[in-house]
């Protein structure tokens, strides 16, 4: 979290437009921490996009899409991986954002499965804020043990390896 993946994914897509190719976005229906619809990262910068139920909704959207960009890919189901690879398949560019870590430091829903069909994986890392490290982790401030567990600054910190451990 707050490492700025969803603000490069915007970045990506934003830039495909200006390249004049057409572009879908989705997100999981669930995910409305900012808005009901649109997708935005965490300083605020956002573009439309489609909530969807499940992985499969993707390859019902534009016959004459080129580009597909996913945001927080970790909260969609198993499915997912192969959606992406259909989409690969028909030369579609996917372009995917999400944790690829839970709160507890574990591989985090279809996250490991995407990485591994990639063909290019950039990792952002945010700031541990304990010591300013680079932070691969998402601490959970709050006592909550679900796994899909929606928050925001006020129950979630980005943590080195180190700091996470700690539990501090």
């Amino acid at each position: 979290m707050f490492s700025g993946k969803t603000e490069e994914l915007i970045r990506r897509l934003r830039r495909a437009k200006i390249a004049k190719l057409n572009v879908e976005i989705f997100k999981p229906k669930t995910e409305i921490r900012y808005h009901e619809s649109d997708v935005v990262s965490h300083d605020f910068t956002s573009m439309p996009s489609t909530p969807i139920d499940n992985s499969s909704s993707i390859l019902l959207f534009g016959s004459n899409t080129e580009v597909v960009g996913i945001d927080e890919a970790q909260f969609f189901d198993d499915g997912l991986p192969e959606v992406c690879v259909i989409l690969a398949n028909k030369g579609i560019r996917v372009i995917v954002a999400g944790l690829d870590m839970d709160f507890q430091g574990k591989p985090f829903g279809p996250m490991p499965a995407l990485m591994a069909i990639a063909e290019d994986v950039t990792k952002v890392h945010a700031i541990c804020a304990q010591c300013g490290a680079p932070a691969t982790y998402s601490y959970r401030t709050v006592a909550n043990d679900e796994t899909f567990y929606l928050g925001e600054k006020e129950s979630y910190e980005p943590r080195c390896r180190a700091c996470f451990v700690r539990k501090e």
